[in-house]
């Protein structure tokens, strides 16, 4: 064990418990991925980034080589059918892409890559004989070509969400199908009708249930124990709830995860994220806007994640400052090789972001540029030198000397820049020094160089106030 201490609020036990893993030398982490079928949305970020931060502290306290990361794709399922369906394309060609999509989102925020992506198409093997022991053991049953899973025969069920099962019928939508003895049974496997997925097993051909696969590829990976299993708190009930039925019964020699971790959902300028609303977006939108990944990720810390997080433009315009004020400090610095130990405690303290984030204010007011830029790093925003949106540019009268994506407002500002070196050369000081106050009282500075006249453009200048000088 080392000497760091890090405490994480269990959903299980409702406290937050000193975590002490089951081997040290291989701390084991399970997360529910996203279902391929479209864009992930913001809300789907969430927990990416909040269980990418708990990844890191693991990796920092236990050393990375003995850490593993799984974090799942859901590539079947009724809507991505559905999406085919809909657009006339193959179902793996939708999951591919949106696969692709999945990781490219996701690593624009900071993500580290997980030890292990699974899809759970390649693991069908495993999840139709996980279904054959449980069905063996009494835990489920065949009716109508589907295999459904007996809740009344796992007497713990509820124990994560605090219900009782007949509680949660009373207060809970669930498919009333007739092949069903307890309305809370749920489907293990389904038939597959001709033009949908399907694979050939004791029951026919069909595909599994959703619950069943986070269960057979957590136990391939990591076996019939782990430490953490982490989600959205939607995930908590039924699927959560009915994972832990599922592989309690089927390994019961194990304890399935050791540790269950909830990150709360997320609003939008204080509503619900919905397209009713017009308040839905993705994380592909927001980068195409030019919101840059390490803005929203860090507007996600700053939220604890147990708490709901409310995205506003007011803290991303916010957050942006903030970064580019770190970014212009840390420019070229070459980071700290020992930790923060101060940062490292505060993270280890149930994974408080709010704190840390915190704590690089402190940094940056007190400490020096290389204690901020290894903070920075390991709270997963890359290095000033690989991000170039908070760079100012220059604009001359031959070209432009430029870095980043912000505009280069070159045919707006060059006429400034030719007036004023006609001035000069007219020696009419007078007028070149008011026309040069002018454009500095706007954003710009000017500077004469051998080459000529050079503007130096901050990174949000807008080009409208030039038109009070015409």
């Amino acid at each position: 064990m080392t000497a760091t201490e890090l405490k994480l609020t269990n959903t299980k036990t409702r406290r937050k418990e000193v975590f002490t893993p089951i081997d040290p030398d291989n701390v084991r982490m399970y997360v529910c991925g996203p279902t391929v079928y479209d864009r992930a949305h913001l809300g789907n970020a969430r927990p990416a980034v909040v269980f990418d931060m708990l990844f890191r502290v693991l990796r920092e306290v236990y050393g990375p080589e003995h850490v593993t990361y799984v974090r799942n794709i859901t590539d079947v399922d009724d809507k991505i059918n559905a999406r085919a369906a809909e657009t006339g394309r193959s179902i793996r060609e939708i999951t591919d892409e949106t696969t692709g999509w999945y990781l490219e989102d996701m690593a624009a925020l900071g993500t580290l890559p997980p030890t292990h992506v699974p899809r759970a198409t390649e693991y069908i093997p495993q999840m139709v004989a996980m279904i054959e022991t449980l069905i063996a053991r009494g835990h489920a049953y065949v009716a109508e070509g589907h295999v459904l899973f007996d809740v009344r025969s796992y007497g713990a069920y509820g124990a994560l969400s605090g219900r009782s099962v007949d509680d949660m019928i009373a207060g809970a939508r669930v498919e009333v199908a007739p092949y069903k003895r307890d309305p809370m049974d749920f489907v293990l496997w389904k038939p597959s009708e001709a033009g949908l997925p399907g694979w050939d097993s004791p029951w026919g051909r069909g595909r599994p249930g959703w619950h069943i696969e986070c269960s057979a590829m957590s136990h391939e990976l990591l076996g019939e124990s782990f430490d953490i299993h982490g989600g959205g708190n939607d995930l908590q009930f039924p699927h959560h709830e009915n994972e832990i039925a599922q592989s309690c019964c089927a390994h019961p020699e194990g304890g399935f995860a050791k540790v269950w971790m909830h990150n709360e959902m997320l609003q939008v300028e204080g509503k619900k994220m919905s397209k009713s609303l017009g308040n839905f977006f993705t994380v592909r939108d927001l980068l195409d806007q030019g919101v840059p990944g390490e803005v929203i990720r860090f507007v996600f810390l700053g939220t604890h994640y147990s708490k709901p997080m409310d995205w506003t433009e007011k803290k991303a315009e916010e957050a942006k400052k903030t970064l580019a004020g770190w970014y212009n400090l840390t420019d070229g610095v070459r980071a700290m090789k020992r930790v923060d130990q101060e940062l490292l405690e505060v993270l280890c303290d149930d994974l408080n972001s709010p704190a840390a984030i915190a704590r690089l204010h402190e940094i940056a007011r007190r400490g020096t540029a290389e204690q901020l830029k290894w903070a920075l790093t390991f709270l997963g925003f890359p290095e000033a030198e690989k991000v170039n949106w908070f760079r100012d540019f220059h604009v001359t009268l031959t070209g432009t000397a430029a870095e980043g994506d912000t505009p280069l407002y070159v045919d707006e500002i060059t006429p400034f820049l030719r007036k004023w070196q006609k001035l000069r050369m007219e020696k009419n000081y007078e007028a070149a020094d008011d026309l040069k106050a002018k454009l500095e009282a706007v954003g710009l500075k000017i500077s004469n160089f051998r080459d000529g006249p050079v503007a130096k453009v901050p990174r949000d200048f807008d080009p409208k106030c030039l038109k009070v000088l015409l």
